[in-house]
């Protein structure tokens, strides 16, 4: 006669013993919440042109370009740790890249734009090897020199305006991909519907280039960045190629950053070798950003611009005192707020729309 085993419930005491089950996590209710937030904001923003102004667009273009200088340099300085104070080398090389593709090869500026990127990236990627040489304040130095070099360079060149700059003529963007149909779908003039198309592509290159971060600080790769940030000899010990993940994220960013000023510029439709290479506008003012809303955070550049926008639209009628304003706001809040306005109420509220960071929770 078999015996059929019968199960026995666990007692109290057996399932005291149990040992939990652990889990790494990184996101939380509050940032589920927040990506449909998200995606209605992005939706409400890729419509607005039906309704706005030609001064709103023009303001909007700004901000979304700002915006993502900021997240390249955030990502390259915060969570990298190469504090580059020469990232208008490639806004400018984007810039002339752009004109000298619709100019000298009658490209069109919508193809030319992604170009101009990659000719970024290019040289970025000559540049890379030699100033990773230096490092700390020496590396900001020389990618200062490194840009001012490209400055100089692109003076000289006189099909290109030489050091006076150039316009594009309304005929060479007249013909550009999208414009007719944006002319058709809003009733606009061909200069306006230039800045709403321009528009466009500085929101999906905004969304982008905020969702390639985040996902890539999320990742392993973001972890093995952040381990050559904070100790490069220990992360190189446990078989973390230091070297080849900073290089690499010195030519995306560079990548990017051309793309932007190839937008800046399209919808300028002039450029000199100062504006296109100046420090003040895309350097100083992103890293304003990124130090006033919060280093290492995807939402920090988001306040930050916000804050630059209000200041800039209020103050820019009382001329240079508004560079002063921008000056003792940051110096206030880096002594009183460290880690940035959004830092901060992400310290005190624990508040993460974009969590990055990883803990251990127990599964259920």
């Amino acid at each position: 006669m078999s015996v059929e085993s019968i199960p026995i419930p666990a007692s109290r005491e057996d399932r005291s013993l149990e040992v939990p089950v652990w889990q790494m996590r990184v996101g939380t209710r509050l940032s589920r919440i927040a990506a449909v937030i998200g995606v209605v904001v992005v939706l409400a923003l890729a419509a607005l042109p039906a309704i706005a102004s030609r001064n709103l667009i023009q303001d909007l273009i700004f901000v979304l370009t700002m915006l993502t200088l900021a997240q390249l340099w955030n990502a390259l300085a915060g969570w990298g740790g190469l504090v580059s104070v020469g990232q208008q080398a490639f806004v400018g090389l984007g810039a002339y890249a752009l004109f000298a593709g619709i100019v000298m090869l009658g490209l069109d500026p919508v193809v030319a734009i992604p170009l101009a990127g990659l000719f970024a990236a290019l040289i970025a990627a000559v540049l890379g090897p030699l100033l990773f040489r230096l490092e700390g304040p020496y590396f900001a130095i020389g990618s200062w020199v490194a840009a001012e070099a490209l400055r100089l360079i692109c003076a000289q060149f006189k099909s290109l305006g030489g050091g006076t700059g150039m316009s594009i003529s309304p005929g060479e963007l007249s013909q550009m991909v999208g414009l007719k149909t944006v002319q058709a779908l809003l009733g606009l003039r061909p200069a306006a519907a230039r800045d709403v198309l321009v528009y466009w592509l500085a929101l999906a290159l905004a969304v982008l280039v905020t969702l390639g971060i985040y996902a890539f600080m999320r990742s392993r790769m973001g972890l093995a960045l952040a381990a050559s940030r904070d100790n490069a000899a220990a992360a190189r010990s446990v078989g973390v190629r230091t070297a080849r993940i900073r290089h690499a994220l010195w030519i995306a960013v560079a990548f990017a950053t051309g793309m932007v000023g190839a937008m800046v510029y399209l919808q300028k439709a002039r450029i000199s070798p100062d504006a296109a290479f100046s420090v003040t506008d895309w350097t100083a003012y992103v890293i304003f950003i990124v130090v006033i809303g919060g280093v290492r955070t995807i939402e920090g550049p988001m306040v930050g611009v916000l804050l630059l926008w209000g200041l800039v639209t209020y103050l820019a009628q009382y001329g240079s005192l508004y560079l002063v304003v921008l000056g003792s706001l940051a110096i206030l809040i880096m002594l009183f707020m460290p880690k940035g306005v959004w830092g901060e109420v992400a310290r005190r509220r624990h508040v993460q729309l974009f969590p990055t960071q990883r803990w251990l929770a127990r599964s259920r």
